[in-house]
């Protein structure tokens, strides 16, 4: 039996060289890595067509004929190679534009040969062509048993090194002949029979030469769930483990704190999703184990208000509580929300950020942080220093996940013998299939209302040219004592560009608004003039904000009632939300202006007309998973996404992630040691994906 695990190097047509190429480029190291990349593509290639028959919205088409002529025709970089093929009966031309190819195009394919031609029509010159086709000598190819032909992703370095797409279908070709007897499965035949799955080894034999249409897509579906459940499983498992061996405070009571607060305190009447919430929290809280929750809301949507009431339950059975915030504006904004809610209230809240130094940051919050005088500390990450320790840390409440890293998180359970209780915070709105998959071991909350009297953002799309009439609107609001923030793309590639882009913005500004103050942020500005310049706009002081998407996270100005994004083209849905967030924090109606230039792409033109449609959050950000694909999502790559999904796609396989994880969900229930014989491949499966390439431990 052939072993999957033989480097790649000694499979015939490989060897070394092309080894370290596929290695290099796709990581493909053996065997296994090989049978494992699948095509991103099938196409059927039973047919033959004539040369006449050919139009230019037809995808792919295959001839026979032979070439009559070469010729090259252009200069430089619009220099190419022309082959002048004909079927007997019309003439095409099959064009090269690379100039490194044209000797090897000729030296290959030979004038007056039959060969079979293969590509997809395009027009030049109101002429129909095939440019950069597969050849292959007529003799070789039966067409009738080539049926759907796999179409492999491959790089230019590949290329280069004369690995393209039909390079690799012959090693996998290669590869399967090699395997003589039939693979071994990896899922339990009780769960094969059930969810009706193709066996392991027919599945990747026809996901590369699938014999139907119907084949390929039961094939991709025992893949795909094959996949998603090795995922879940293991996070599952990994999460069960945690909860058994790491015990936590048991808070057992709800008492003065908490009741006080609720009773005379609670600045207006909770939501229904504020209440679920809290009792998951306090259920969490009083079960003996360490909490560990991830708080989703949309901006505005009250998460402050629950993790204070979250504390507040710390404090009733005699713990402190932490909030750990990205940034400093952010810091001090919690610091001032946490004492207007409490307002008299006997609770001591401190703040500590790196600005707080010297006498004030050592007796007061230091010492009284480690004699437990202090009962909640709200900081940066200051509070993980050495020097903070605490008496008695119950409760850990952390804004904004992806800006922590987790061997910065890691510091702040080590300040207490038993774990203190952990929420997370977050005001992205991640997609459910994304939250299974990235924070699969951690309980997920969602607060998916919004507190009474909120009015919905409204949001309009203006081309650039509507200068006059967006600047007429911005003073309408100003007159009625609002505020305005204008904001500027900044993104690495093009910094000196978009910095002059914010600069010429200010001056126009400044031109057009005369009697107004405006204030200046970007990244590049030092931390104290950064931070000196927003504080003028939160006091009031200026009424227009210009700025780079710094303002992006935290930023709480309830009198901002305009937000205007310029070059909107440039940003992703979930920044376009994030920023959006920044306004319709009062009473009154507020505005989104998204600013793009006439010419947009069509996925450009569904991202503004989604955001113009809709403020919700969640649908939102499905269809940001949709656009970019996990990968890309802002935050998760700080995540700690450690794998790679070969086959399921998260956007599109969103009851499969379900199904697998009621599956994994079920067998840990069935087989909690591990040790049913019935599982056994199962399990020897998921420790070989383990041992190869995934490091897990690093999801959540």
């Amino acid at each position: 039996m052939t072993d999957l695990t033989t480097p790649i190097t000694y499979l015939p047509g490989v060897g070394p060289q092309r080894a370290k190429v596929l290695e290099t480029e796709l990581g493909i190291t053996s065997y296994e890595g090989l049978l494992y990349y699948f095509p991103y593509k099938h196409i059927d290639r039973t047919r033959l067509y004539y040369i006449h028959e050919l139009t230019a919205d037809m995808p792919f088409v295959q001839l026979r004929g032979e070439i009559l002529s070469y010729e090259e025709e252009g200069v430089g970089r619009k220099r190419r190679l022309v082959a002048h093929f004909t079927d007997g009966r019309s003439v095409i031309d099959l064009v090269w534009f690379q100039a490194s190819a044209f000797k090897w195009v000729k030296r290959s394919y030979q004038v007056g040969k039959l060969y079979i031609v293969f590509g997809r029509p395009n027009v030049f010159n109101g002429r129909i062509n095939l440019p950069h086709p597969d050849i292959d000598p007529a003799d070789t190819l039966q067409l009738g048993t080539m049926g759907l032909q796999p179409y492999y992703s491959t790089t230019d370095k590949m290329k280069k090194s004369g690995l393209n797409s039909r390079s690799l279908e012959r090693f996998t070709s290669t590869l399967l002949q090699k395997l003589d007897s039939e693979l071994s499965e990896t899922l339990p035949e009780a769960l094969i029979r059930q969810l009706c799955l193709m066996s392991r080894d027919r599945s990747l034999r026809q996901m590369h030469y699938p014999e139907s249409a119907d084949s390929l897509r039961r094939a991709t579906y025992r893949q795909k769930f094959e996949e998603l459940f090795f995922i879940q499983l293991n996070i599952l498992r990994y999460a069960r483990l945690r909860q058994q061996q790491v015990r936590g405070h048991v808070f057992a009571t709800v008492g003065q704190h908490f009741n006080t607060f609720f009773t005379d305190y609670l600045p207006f009447e909770l939501t229904g999703a504020q209440k679920r919430v809290i009792r998951e929290m306090r259920r969490d809280m009083g079960s003996g184990r360490q909490m560990n929750r991830l708080l989703q809301g949309d901006v505005g949507s009250g998460k402050t208000l629950v993790a204070l009431m979250t504390m507040l339950i710390a404090l009733d059975n005699g713990f402190q509580a932490c909030l750990m915030a990205p940034t400093e504006i952010l810091a001090e904004q919690h610091f001032a929300t946490f004492r207007e809610f409490l307002r008299d209230m006997p609770v001591r809240v401190e703040l500590l950020t790196g600005a707080v130094k010297g006498k004030r940051r050592r007796t007061p919050i230091l010492e009284g942080t480690r004699a437990g005088e202090v009962q909640i500390l709200i900081g940066t990450h200051a509070v993980l220093e050495d020097t903070v320790e605490f008496r008695r840390l119950g409760l850990v409440v952390i804004d904004e996940q992806h800006r922590f890293g987790v061997a910065q998180r890691a510091r702040l359970w080590k300040k207490n013998e038993v774990p203190p209780h952990v929420l997370v915070m977050t005001a992205t709105p991640i997609p459910r299939t994304l939250a299974m998959t990235l924070y699969g071991d951690l309980d997920v909350s969602v607060i998916d209302e919004l507190p009474p009297g909120r009015k919905p953002i409204e949001t309009q799309h203006y081309w650039q040219e509507r200068t006059e009439s967006l600047y007429r609107g911005i003073r309408t609001e100003i007159q009625k004592g609002r505020q305005v923030y204008v904001v500027y793309p900044l993104i690495k590639e093009s910094e000196t560009l978009d910095l002059q882009n914010l600069e010429m913005g200010y001056e126009e500004l400044c031109q057009a608004f005369p009697d107004l103050r405006i204030s200046k942020v970007h990244g590049q500005m030092k931390s104290a003039e950064k931070d000196a310049e927003m504080d003028r706009f939160v006091r009031g002081e200026t009424q227009i904000l210009v700025a780079t998407t710094v303002i992006e996270v935290g930023v709480n100005v309830p009198n901002a009632s305009v937000m205007v994004i310029q070059n909107a083209e440039r940003f992703g849905l979930a920044q376009l939300h994030q920023l959006r967030g920044r306004v319709g924090r009062g009473a009154e109606q507020s505005y989104c202006i998204l600013v793009t230039k006439y010419n947009l792409s069509k996925e450009t033109r569904q991202r503004i007309e989604i955001m113009c449609e809709t403020n919700d959050g969640f649908e939102i950000a499905e269809a940001d998973l949709k656009f970019r694909g996990p990968g890309d999502l802002e935050g998760t790559q700080q995540s700690g996404v450690a794998f790679d999904l070969h086959v399921a796609n998260l956007a599109r396989d969103g009851q499969l992630v379900q199904l697998a994880r009621d599956t994994a969900n079920r067998v840990l229930d069935e087989d909690p040691q591990q040790n049913l014989p019935a599982n056994a491949q199962m399990w020897a499966r998921l420790h070989e994906l383990n041992r190869n390439d995934i490091d897990w431990s690093n999801i959540s």
